[in-house]
Order: structure tokens, then sequence, then C-alpha cells
């Protein structure tokens, strides 16, 4: 009987344990909201009633105090992460991973693509490939890669890569959650497709992660009325309308 009492204490303190965990696991996330604005174009008059988008903000947090080289280097993902092709469009349009992560991209058109990236971040060209095929591209720095399609000037998206395992992206309502946060001091960084660069340098800042403390708040960003998605192909030049409608089918 005594063996039993004992089996069953140990039993009861292992699930105590193992909720305990759980518990602290789940509260180790960081949450905010990001709140975009738009600067005023001289004499434009916006949309009564209309919310924008508040999605594709990236926030990461780089540790401070912590010397464990787990908390900068990570282990890359069992399956890459992917950039799929699709529509003439990427899906996702933003994608923000650890430095280290190999990123695939798939094309599931029926016609040749070609990605390419100049700008910061990972600069690359994989060249034309079919439909049904994948390459992939290793993201060793960190930085932001703008990438395009140097077929259908439409295309475009972007690779945020950090040096930390604390990062996330938020949706459409502008709700953001970074999971795994230990408590200690951390540099904040934000990235927005549609911000400038000069006020996204104003919005990094040190912020210190508590028990009590588990929400950044509302994250205000500000988009720049000049954003434009449009670009040159990878030759620095105009896109050539193409000369017939199949004109890219293989």
């Amino acid at each position: 009987m005594r063996l039993i009492c004992t089996i069953l204490n140990c039993v009861i303190f292992l699930a105590a344990w193992t909720c305990s965990a759980q518990c602290r696991a789940q509260d180790l996330s960081i949450s905010l909201n990001v709140v975009i604005t738009r600067a005023e174009r001289p004499n434009a008059k916006m949309p009564a009633g209309k919310v924008p988008d508040a999605s594709n903000v990236a926030v990461w947090l780089t540790p401070l105090d912590r010397t464990d080289a787990n908390a900068l280097h990570h282990l890359p993902p069992d399956k890459p992460p992917q950039l799929v092709q699709r529509h003439k469009t990427f899906e996702p349009h933003v994608l923000i991973v650890p430095v280290g992560t190999r990123v695939e991209f798939p094309n599931k058109d029926p016609f040749f693509h070609n990605i390419f990236s100049l700008y910061d971040g990972r600069r690359f060209d994989l060249g034309l490939y079919e439909a049904g095929t994948t390459r992939s591209v290793l993201f060793d720095r960190a930085g932001v890669s703008f990438l395009f399609c140097n077929i259908h000037a439409e295309m475009s998206a972007v690779v945020v890569s950090v040096a930390t395992p604390y990062f996330g992206l938020s949706d459409r309502s502008g709700n953001l959650i970074i999971r795994g946060v230990p408590n200690g001091r951390y540099q904040m960084n934000v990235w927005s497709e549609r911000a400038s660069p000069e006020y996204l340098k104003g919005l990094a800042r040190i912020v210190t992660i508590s028990d009590s403390a588990r929400s950044l708040g509302p994250l205000r960003i500000q988009e720049n009325f000049d954003f434009t998605p449009a670009h040159k192909n990878k030759y620095g030049l105009d896109y050539v309308p193409p000369p017939y409608a199949d004109y890219d089918r293989p």
C-alpha cells in the first residue's frame, strides 16, 4: 500500500511539474499590436472608415544580456520554408527567417520564372527555371532581401533574415506574437515595406522583458505615401511588355 501511495505521489508530482513547465513556456510569449497610420499627402483625402492593412510588419528581439550561443544561433528547420510562385505572385509576400536558413522557391506556375535579388540582404540570381521545379537560396547574413522576377514585373517578395531566434510577423489586424522569449534586455528592431528606412531606424529601441512585462504595447508605424512597388529588372532597365500573350510558356 505504501508503495502504491509513493507511485501515486510521483505521478501527481510529475503531472504538476509538466503542467507548470507548459504554463511557463506559454508565458514566454511576447505580444504587441501594430497600428498603421498614413502620412498625409498634400490635398489627399483618406476614404472614410477605411482601416489600413497592418500585415507583414517584422519585429525581432536581439539579446543584450545573454551570452548563451543558442540564443543567437539556431538549428535549421527540418523542413525549409518556402516562397511559392503561383499565379504570378509570391506566397507569402514577406518571410522572416533566422540567419542560416535555406529558403526554397518552387515554381507552381505553368511557365518560366527568374527570381533575383540585388538589394541589401542576400544578393542572388536563380536564372530561368521551368514549371514544376524548385531552387533554393541560403540566407547566410542578416538583412532585408527584396525579391523580383525578371520576367513578370508584378511579382515581388521580401525575405528578412535576422541574427536571433526571437521574431514575429504581424497579421492583417496588426497582431504579432514572438514566442519563447526569456526574461532580459533586448534590442528591438522593426521593418515594414511601406515605411521609410529612416523612420524605421527611429523605432528601434532597447526593451526589458520580465514576468510582469510580456507586452510591448501598440507599435505605431507611419506609411510612406511615396511608396511604390514599381522596380527595374535585374539589368536596371524598365520591363519590356511581352511580344505576345503566351511568350513565357515552355
